[in-house]
């Protein structure tokens, strides 16, 4: 795999940004990841970088986009935050990531089992912990198919809320930014969500 100049980048389109990670999941889990010499990477991408798509995931541990979607040093930016939700830093972010870097997607992406959903759902306060799970709320709020035990220990109530999550934050990347708003209008870029399993390996995407 030969890391990302401009004009490879250049070339690919939203369309193709999103077959590339698609791949990738695939190869990660049939464990046919691309032999890279990383360290070559490191050489190559010393001066500049062309990475095709902006990445923004949880901070847990399973969760590294890099591997999951089998990419090498250049490839992505990642961007990682508990609960995989917006801020205004991270808005800005994926404004340098588009207009600046020329990335051609913008990926949310969720999984199962993730503890700040499970926090969110238990209504857990604890330091700035608190203002960070509040932005997961309209997803529970939004979830309207669990009548009863709407709470960590209702394992679908969960699956469902981190779903709505990842949603809500697709609809707030637009709406927060009039700059990927308009390149998302004009077809430069792309705006997917996914769901990632810890137990299988697999994306779905959305």
């Amino acid at each position: 795999m030969v890391t990302l100049t401009k004009q490879t980048r250049d070339l690919l389109t939203p369309k193709s940004a999103i077959e590339i990670l698609k791949e990738g999941n695939s190869r990660f889990v049939n464990n046919l990841k691309i032999n890279r010499n990383l360290l070559s990477q490191v050489s190559e991408t010393s001066a500049e970088q062309h990475p095709f798509a902006l990445i923004l995931s949880c901070i847990d541990s399973r969760t590294s986009a890099e591997l999951i979607f089998d990419q090498g040093l250049g490839d992505i930016f990642s961007c990682r935050i508990a609960g995989n939700i917006l801020n205004d830093d991270i808005i800005g972010s994926m404004e340098f990531a588009c207009k600046v870097a020329g990335v051609k997607l913008i990926m949310v992406l969720g999984h199962t089992e993730c503890g700040a959903i499970k926090g969110a759902c238990d209504n857990v306060k604890m330091g700035k912990l608190t203002g960070l799970l509040k932005k997961i709320k309209p997803a529970i709020k939004s979830e309207k198919k669990t009548k009863d035990k709407r709470d960590s220990s209702n394992q679908n109530f969960v699956s469902n809320v981190a779903s709505l999550n990842v949603v809500n934050t697709l609809k707030e990347v637009t709406k927060k930014s009039s700059i990927i708003k308009t390149m998302h209008k004009k077809g430069q870029i792309a705006i997917v969500g996914g769901m990632y399993d810890v137990s299988t390996g697999v994306v779905d995407f959305y």
